[in-house]
């Protein structure tokens, strides 16, 4: 019988045989990141959200799989029941490279405008939350290349907090507050091979602290 579950399901399992997530294979599909994400599979009343049968077509045409082949999936022991219960909490999602290009952040350091993707998170957040993901390994050994951090603007930065800064120059970084005065803003580099930055107030767009990082 064709359900709700059994769909999603063997869209989950279609992942994996070709070692995806499924929002890898939105994105393989052409489709948007989220569009499989556990969060967009039932309304916020709980009512069920189907795929669309062009996005299971666009799926199977990345994939190479056929109708066949998914129907048999929805009938394997790979494609099981699931109990979704309440959505996943989701949050706007960034590359550093990207963070330093205008347009992404309001003047207070939110979130803002277009071209996130986004992540789920396995817990609550504040509002305004987002995620910034790792590239190179300027932030090692703490942080590495992949690696995604959550950062809350609105809360509260003390000393020895880790931070993500934005200067007036564009440039993003990752790194430890040692002190902040009237007069200048000192961080601690978490890579050793690279320097503590002094900044004075107005070289500083805004400050936010990192609350969480999938390593």
């Amino acid at each position: 019988m064709l359900s709700h579950e059994k769909v999603w399901a063997a869209i989950d399992a279609l992942a994996a045989r070709y070692s995806l997530s499924v929002s890898g294979l939105a994105r393989r599909a052409g489709l948007d990141s989220t569009a499989f994400n556990k969060s967009k599979r039932c309304s916020v009343d709980g009512r069920p959200r189907w795929p669309s049968t062009e996005s299971l077509a666009k799926v199977m045409e990345a994939t190479g799989a056929t109708l066949d082949d998914f129907f048999q999936l929805m009938k394997s022991d790979d494609a099981v029941s699931v109990n979704y219960g309440p959505p996943p909490t989701t949050v706007p999602l960034l590359g550093f490279a990207q963070a330093g290009a205008g347009g992404f952040f309001d003047d207070a350091g939110f979130p803002a405008g277009e071209g996130w993707e986004h992540v789920e998170l396995p817990g609550a957040h504040r509002e305004g939350a987002y995620a910034l993901q790792v590239q190179g390994d300027s932030m090692l050994p703490l942080y590495r290349d992949g690696d995604t951090l959550i950062v809350e603007p609105g809360a509260a930065v003390r000393r020895g907090d880790r931070v993500v800064l934005k200067a007036a120059s564009g440039e993003v970084m990752a790194k430890v507050l040692l002190r902040k005065t009237p007069t200048q803003i000192e961080l601690l580099s978490l890579n050793a091979e690279h320097p503590n930055r002094v900044f004075a107030p107005d070289e500083v767009e805004w400050m936010a602290r990192i609350v969480w990082a999938s390593q």
